[in-house]
């Protein structure tokens, strides 16, 4: 068997302006960047708003476990499947971050046969993104503290600062800083904290904005810091606002690639779901919708994260619902749920399938809470057994989900008809429903985490620790308690416990720290040990990685 890479540098690929017309877009309407890779202008969406909107189905997970779902993997077979049954389909997907590259996930644009390419451009630098945003974070960080330098006109607090810088990078030791030492010319002497660019709030406001103008407008609205009497300050308030856009010119364009069976991918902004909303930006799943008759979109992680947001946060923000969701699930995920260790995954295991379960029928269980079509996607591993393969189905089709199994890692989007069979009988057999949340946003900010605490994750109680409390109040005081909530949680779990696997039940979720996102519009609820700059692990993905003296590349994915 090929590997990822060695499949995707032998793939044929279309001229980007080819795979444009495919969706009613001329080349002289989109910027290029090289032969495979292309940015849609803004002005070129605005021209296709009054087309019909397509159907839009989100792809998501259960937990994921060391055994691999493979949820883009899906969503891109899926797409591709579709459009061999004449279905004019295409993706909404979210561009890699470095640190999972060149730290312990590898790539992210899917994987066998069911791949984005250009697959080696995509996981590196792309077209600049993260690189815009990172810079974008970075110069607001420097205007803060120069102003603090110049005289601290505004009278900023250096001891009550909210903004973090970034680096698109795993570096722990850059958790906890100190900036400005020695004071003098070097600055104004401070604590400061890194996050990884996908947890930045830049990335979260560029994904969750509509066009320039909101760009704008989220960027001015970031609180910065608290100053001296208690009132918060903005990057509108430092005057930042149109030199953080200006970065962000080319970035908030959405950029056009393809599958290996050369299905359109709009692959833009890439937030994280355990720490950030984990959706792609709403202006590439808008567009998407005017330029196919179905989009397919992922969400990170599992159903708890990344699909919770998804409907809680970019929904809300975006007046978009999806007509149908996919849960991608494996044997393999449901033995590990039920305790099985990794190395035993591949033997025939009927008795921890259905353990495991557990945990499938959680996230089951809330997309039918949220009230759309579900159908299940039984990613297919060579270790499956028939049997196991079998009962699986048997489960979902007892908790009232339509069950796919999909062998779309090898197939390609032969391996999928089953499966975007399935998905078209939910879709044509359930007209629209009306979007239903797990709570509202005029309630307190406890009654919303405890809504999604106790309705999404299965817990009993939450405990608020005095320091969160502490936040919550001060942002309720000035005015953001009616803000949605993104819960930053591990993935592993349904509960703040990543080693609770299954569906743990009756726990507490301790909530530690919370944060103010303005401008991408909501409040962030640090939960157990979740840490927002990961580390690299013993032996990182960095360390296999290499190029040669001809530019061919190994060990990347």
């Amino acid at each position: 068997m090929l590997s990822d890479i060695e499949i995707a540098r032998a793939a044929n690929m279309l001229p980007i302006e080819e795979i444009a017309e495919k969706i009613g877009i001329s080349r002289d309407e989109i910027d290029m960047y090289g032969k495979y890779k292309a940015k849609i202008p803004m002005e070129t969406i605005k021209k296709r708003e009054s087309n019909p909107s397509g159907k839009l189905v989100l792809v998501t997970a259960m937990n994921p476990t060391p055994a691999g779902e493979g949820k883009t993997t899906v969503s891109i077979g899926l797409a591709q499947a579709l459009n061999k049954l004449g279905k004019k389909a295409m993706l909404a997907l979210r561009e890699p971050s470095l640190g999972p590259v060149f730290g312990i996930k590898g790539g992210a644009a899917g994987g066998g046969y069911s791949q984005i390419v250009p697959m080696e451009d995509l996981n590196l630098h792309f077209t600049g993104d993260l690189h815009a945003i990172t810079s974008a974070n970075n110069l607001l960080a420097a205007m803060l503290d120069n102003h603090l330098f110049q005289g601290n006109e505004l009278k900023i607090d250096k001891d009550r600062i909210l903004w973090r810088r970034c680096l698109d990078m795993n570096d722990r030791s850059l958790r906890q800083i100190t900036v400005g030492v020695n004071g003098g010319t070097n600055g104004v002497t401070r604590s400061d904290i890194f996050s990884i660019t996908a947890a930045s709030e830049i990335m979260s406001i560029l994904c969750i904005c509509t066009d320039m103008d909101d760009l704008k407008e989220r960027l001015s609205n970031i609180a910065v810091a608290f100053n001296e009497e208690g009132k918060i300050v903005t990057a509108g308030d430092l005057g930042a606002a149109g030199a953080m856009a200006t970065l962000l010119k080319d970035a908030i364009c959405p950029n056009l690639v393809q599958s290996l069976e050369h299905v359109p991918a709009l692959v833009h902004g890439g937030p994280f779901a355990n720490i950030s909303h984990g959706c792609n930006t709403v202006i590439a799943t808008k567009a998407g919708l005017k330029l196919s008759d179905i989009l397919i979109t992922e969400a990170g992680f599992g159903a708890d994260l990344g699909a919770e947001k998804f409907l809680d946060i970019k929904c809300r923000a975006s007046g978009i619902w999806p007509d149908a969701v996919v849960i991608v699930a494996t044997c393999r995920s449901l033995k590990y749920n039920a305790g099985i260790k990794k190395e035993d995954l591949n033997k025939t295991n009927l008795e921890a399938v259905r353990d495991g379960f557990s945990n499938l029928s959680k996230h089951i269980e809330n997309m039918a809470t949220y009230g759309i079509p579900c159908v299940v996607a039984g990613n297919k591993f060579i270790s499956d057994s028939p049997e196991e393969i079998a009962l699986m189905k048997q489960l979902c089709e007892e908790k009232g989900a339509r069950y796919a199994a999909a062998d779309i890692f090898t197939e390609g989007g032969a391996g999928g008809i089953d499966l975007a069979n399935a998905l078209l009988e939910q879709l044509e057999g359930n007209p629209p429903k009306k979007p239903t949340y797990p709570y509202e946003l005029e309630w307190s900010v406890e009654d919303k985490i405890l809504a999604v605490a106790k309705k999404i994750y299965g817990a009993k109680y939450i405990d608020i620790l005095p320091e969160a409390q502490k936040k919550i109040d001060e942002f309720t005081k000035a005015g953001y308690g009616n803000l949605p909530i993104c819960i930053a949680k591990n993935q592993y779990s349904l509960s703040d416990d990543p080693k609770a696997l299954g569906r743990p039940t009756g726990f507490n979720l301790t909530i530690r720290d919370v944060w103010v996102s303005a401008g991408a519009g909501y409040l962030v609820i640090l939960t157990g040990k979740i840490l927002t700059m990961p580390g690299l692990p013993p032996h990182p993905a960095a360390l296999d990685i290499d190029i040669d003296s001809n530019g061919i590349i190994t060990g990347l994915f």
